[in-house]
């Protein structure tokens, strides 16, 4: 896997007055696509799950169109097995806090949930009433125990109800876009509970990027990719291999699209 370095050429100074005089209006946009996905979000629930599922996906969907205020370009690389209205595990790489709205609004009919540290639960509008209330699962790192029991029922739940599940096994998001050893075990735990959805590999590049000046400025022009490979079926290996393979497609895409940018 190549590694990359954060010091890149250095930007011109009439780039970094676009990257402020485009992050500015995009940083509006954003935050309050979020605090009115919010207000729908909560309003939705009053109706029901699936309400609130539509709701949360259609202003994420939004939350992806106000990056391009800021001149971001996504690259979506889907293949055509993983079809609209069915479950999936996704199981991904984590680069940005970017990567939970990006996902939710390419995969709107899938209905992705999360497993997500708790710390995420408290402070974000929109995002953290999603995660609190909205079919996903929110871990106590501390608590291994309790983190394995929650994650084994949300794993059945997605299962049951034929929604999607989304892992970033590394356990935290890469801040220099290089990937991270996954670790396996809340993976696997999630596999075996959920062991009739199939696996998508997916790989993300890019998205750290928007964070690099902690999103003052965001660089204008950035380019995001992300590919959701072919489903592998159940019933073709064990949790661990799963991983493995699954970690093995992750960093062979990501090393391919840094090999050829464009």
């Amino acid at each position: 896997m190549s590694t990359i370095n954060l010091m890149d050429t250095p930007r011109p100074l009439w780039l970094k007055i676009v990257d402020w005089l485009t992050t500015i209006p995009m940083v509006i946009a954003f935050g309050t696509t979020l605090v009115l996905g919010d207000i729908a979000a909560r309003i939705a629930r009053l109706f029901g799950l699936r309400p609130m599922e539509i709701a949360v996906g259609a202003a994420q969907r939004a939350l992806i169109w106000t990056f391009r205020i800021s001149g971001v370009r996504l690259t979506i690389e889907r293949h055509p097995a993983v079809v609209a209205g069915k479950g999936f595990v996704f199981l991904s790489n984590h680069q940005s806090l970017f990567d939970v709205p990006i996902f939710g609004g390419i995969l709107f009919s899938n209905y992705p949930k999360y497993v997500a540290k708790k710390e995420l639960a408290n402070w974000i509008p929109l995002i953290s009433f999603n995660l609190k209330h909205g079919g996903n699962v929110l871990i106590d790192r501390g608590n291994r125990v309790g983190a394995v029991r929650a994650i084994a029922e949300f794993g059945a739940t997605c299962q049951e109800r034929d929604v999607s599940a989304v892992i970033f096994p590394e356990g935290t998001r890469s801040r220099d876009g290089n990937l991270q050893e996954f670790r396996k075990a809340g993976t696997a735990v999630l596999l075996d509970a959920a062991s009739s959805l199939p696996v998508v590999p997916t790989a993300i590049d890019g998205s750290w990027k928007l964070l690099i000046n902690k999103m003052f400025p965001v660089p204008f022009g950035t380019s995001v990719k992300i590919r959701f490979h072919e489903p592998i079926e159940r019933g073709e290996g064990d949790a661990g291999t799963l991983i493995d393979a699954s970690l093995a497609t992750i960093a062979t895409t990501i090393d391919e699209w840094r090999a050829d940018p464009q």
